[in-house]
């Protein structure tokens, strides 16, 4: 069973917790987090892309000159796609880019992306993540105490607390809470960081 050591904002030990290793302590699975993490950015494209064919340009409904005697090759339309100003032929579309992923391989890939970061010791859990007044300066402070260095994943429990108003501000710092936790933003991340108590509650909520 996987243990991992908690932390004061300060970076002192505050005592070490197990983690559910059926969340924690699996195989990382790279064909599963490939597929997931390419499926998550497919539904991120706004899939609204779009060219005119040669029925939509407009104009092309004259024959541009006659068939024969001008020494010009032959040409029935100015809206052809071999023309300047003439239509797109194969364009692209407005479509949907989503993928199906079902929940069982959502599921895995995040447990895979938890699992490699704790493999690489890079899940940091604090005994605590609350500040009396939004601080910029204390929680810079704070990644300073916690040896984080690189891009950091910070899960508070709500978007609009202190805590995350101290963080949202400062560069290579993501917020999410941990109903948005995902394998994408655990894996683009250097860093995740964590309270014991949200921790916790994300095992369950795996489970």
């Amino acid at each position: 069973m996987p243990t991992v050591n908690v932390k004061t904002l300060a970076g002192k030990a505050a005592g070490a917790i197990d983690l559910d290793e059926s969340v924690f302590g699996v195989e990382p699975n790279v064909p599963v987090m490939h597929q997931v993490v390419t499926a998550q950015l497919a539904a991120r494209r706004a899939g609204t892309q779009s060219t005119k064919g040669r029925s939509e340009v407009r104009g092309g409904g004259a024959k541009p000159w006659k068939q024969k005697g001008t020494g010009r090759a032959r040409a029935g339309s100015s809206s052809s796609p071999i023309w300047i100003g003439g239509g797109i032929a194969h364009g692209p579309k407005p479509r949907k880019y989503n993928q199906r992923t079902n929940k069982k391989m959502i599921k895995l890939a995040l447990s895979s992306a938890l699992s490699d970061r704790v493999s690489e010791d890079k899940l940091i859990v604090v005994d605590d993540l609350s500040f009396d007044t939004p601080s910029t300066k204390a929680a810079v402070k704070a990644i300073e105490a916690l040896g984080i260095d690189g891009r950091v994943l910070v899960v508070v429990e709500d978007l609009d607390s202190a805590a995350a108003k101290s963080f949202r501000n400062i560069e290579k710092v993501q917020l999410l809470t941990v109903g948005q936790l995902n394998a994408y933003d655990v894996l683009v991340n250097d860093y995740l960081l964590i309270t014991q108590s949200s921790l916790l509650g994300s095992d369950s909520e795996e489970a």
